[in-house]
């Protein structure tokens, strides 16, 4: 699924990833952690075309994101799924409307919107709750709301950036079980984070990065 050959990524002189080798099976569970300023977000960066790296080979699902032209991009991203720290909803959205815009911007029909949007309202538990807007919910909530959205096109792969970041222990458990069931549906799932403590709670395979080299898989 995912598949990394030599990736090296430079800004300047700075390596945010040196010389980076590994492999993803489809529907695996991982990690990727290490310090702040490790390399984590780059790496997730890479894997959605957000950034390209300076040397190496990476395909994902198949697709070569290192040659990967702009025009190409959106086709790449229909079948990733991305969870940020800061839900990046839109405030003056409906829940619905939240979930089903990227739905509506591949001019899907609204039958289907709806239909695709209440069934992941509901795998996150906010079934009945789409004609709600974010500011009215918890900071749990909306990051439920945002793994819903990343999911609406059904992606084979979810990147979560820090996802729990901004909660407190017991959101953040629910999070996390609702990304471990949507893993178990066969999507694959990377998430990176530095929290030892649902790593353990939840144990699955760590890429884990020290100064951009990968030092643990």
């Amino acid at each position: 699924m995912i598949r990394a050959y030599h990736v090296t990524k430079r800004y300047g002189d700075v390596h945010a990833l040196r010389d980076v080798t590994v492999k993803l099976g489809k529907g695996e569970f991982c990690y990727v952690t290490g310090p702040s300023g490790a390399g984590k977000t780059t790496m997730l960066k890479m894997l959605y075309g957000a950034v390209q790296p300076t040397e190496g080979k990476l395909l994902v699902g198949g697709v070569d994101v290192s040659r990967l032209s702009k025009r190409r991009l959106p086709y790449l991203r229909r079948n990733i799924g991305i969870v940020f720290q800061d839900f990046k909803l839109i405030p003056t959205r409906t829940l619905a409307e939240n979930v089903g815009l990227a739905l509506e911007v591949l001019g899907t029909s609204r039958d289907v919107i709806d239909r695709r949007v209440n069934a992941v309202l509901g795998i996150v538990g906010l079934r009945g709750r789409g004609h709600e807007y974010p500011p009215t919910l918890s900071g749990g909530e909306q990051q439920r709301v945002a793994v819903a959205r990343a999911i609406v096109n059904d992606p084979s792969i979810l990147l979560a950036d820090e996802p729990t970041g901004n909660l407190d222990g017991a959101m953040a458990i629910e999070v996390m079980e609702i990304l471990q069931a949507i893993n178990l549906r066969g999507t694959t799932v990377m998430v990176a984070t530095h929290d030892t403590g649902l790593m353990n709670r939840f144990p699955f395979r760590k890429l884990r990065f020290e100064a951009g080299r990968l030092v643990e898989s």
